[in-house]
């Protein structure tokens, strides 16, 4: 997660399995077809039955619009455009199905740099690999349970890249007061 220690405590599973999952249709997008198939095995064994898989950015920008997905895991290193390139697609092309659905970012490569670069893409989650069926769990109760505010700036669309409010900061990055706001409609082109 995002500058913040990923829910995985034995509260988050328990939700995950409280929780529908059957009602989710996921867009699950990487090269490897023994990565998406653990995933989609994951996925399954929680409960999803409408589940996409891709193995390009151009298969997955077809299904993604074509499914209007609730949620979508994308691998950061593809074969061809990157899982940035999607992201950035999903968030800011006209022709975008949803550019407010979570993205959940995969990835072996956990510096920090990467995951700055995958935050400001636009991405909503970052999961490293190897994943686990409790940290995939804890991204979806992330994303259903603390559903993050979209920010529209000249050069970012996407979930609010800060995630604590502390409101006794005053230093010289704070917001003015209805900066960030929620936005229910797509980006202008």
């Amino acid at each position: 997660m995002f500058g913040a220690k990923a829910r995985t405590g034995p509260r988050q599973i328990r939700a995950a399995m409280t929780y529908r999952f059957d009602r989710l249709k996921i867009l699950v997008v990487d090269d490897n077809p023994h990565m998406r198939k653990l995933l989609a095995a994951i996925l399954q064994a929680a409960g999803v039955t409408q589940l996409f898989q891709a193995e390009s950015v151009a298969t997955a920008w077809a299904a993604f619009n074509e499914a209007n997905p609730d949620i979508v895991f994308v691998d950061w290193m593809l074969n061809g455009p990157s899982g940035l390139e999607l992201v950035r697609m999903i968030r800011t092309d006209a022709k975008s199905a949803n550019p407010l659905v979570p993205v959940i970012m995969l990835t072996g490569y956990t510096q920090i740099e990467h995951v700055i670069q995958a935050r400001d893409a636009g991405a909503t989650e970052f999961l490293a690999k190897p994943v686990s069926a409790k940290s995939i769990l804890a991204r979806l109760v992330a994303v259903i349970e603390y559903p993050r505010a979209f920010v529209r700036t000249k050069y970012y669309f996407g979930p609010c890249r800060r995630r604590h409010r502390p409101g006794d900061y005053r230093g010289q990055e704070r917001r003015s007061a209805g900066s960030e706001v929620a936005i229910d409609m797509p980006p202008k082109p």
